[in-house]
């Protein structure tokens, strides 16, 4: 069974903006959260750059498969923590590690809300 291919539709400028600036609010949000959980108290304004990372890695390749972009995400979201936090090797990692659960537990969160939400009644 071949994995699932994203066949991203057209769309505007605008459009392809939006889905940037969202995904880089969730991952600046996410990357916050990770890094006060792992390292404490720190700046809000490094986890937006961290967050840029994973929505520019996620957004230039979405004609890949999903494992690429996973991939590829992970391992630029690696170097963003290392750099911008400044932290050792294995540090970077745990980051990068609650970093990706803490996405994927709001994204699965969102999506099943919305599928919940196309259930109601009227």
């Amino acid at each position: 069974m071949p994995l699932a291919q994203v066949q991203p539709a057209p769309g505007t400028l605008g459009q392809f903006v939006g889905t940037f600036l969202g995904g880089w609010l969730l991952f600046a949000f996410t990357a916050h959260v990770a890094a006060t959980y792992i390292l404490g108290d720190v700046p809000w304004k490094r986890a937006a750059l961290v967050g840029l990372a994973p929505a520019v890695t996620t957004i230039a390749l979405v004609r890949h498969s999903p494992l690429v972009i996973v991939a590829v995400s992970l391992a630029a979201d690696f170097v963003a923590v290392h750099v911008v936090y400044r932290v050792k090797y294995r540090t970077a990692g745990l980051v990068v590690v609650m970093h990706y659960v803490v996405t994927l537990a709001l994204v699965l969160l969102a999506a099943n809300l919305l599928a919940l939400l196309r259930t109601a009644p009227g």
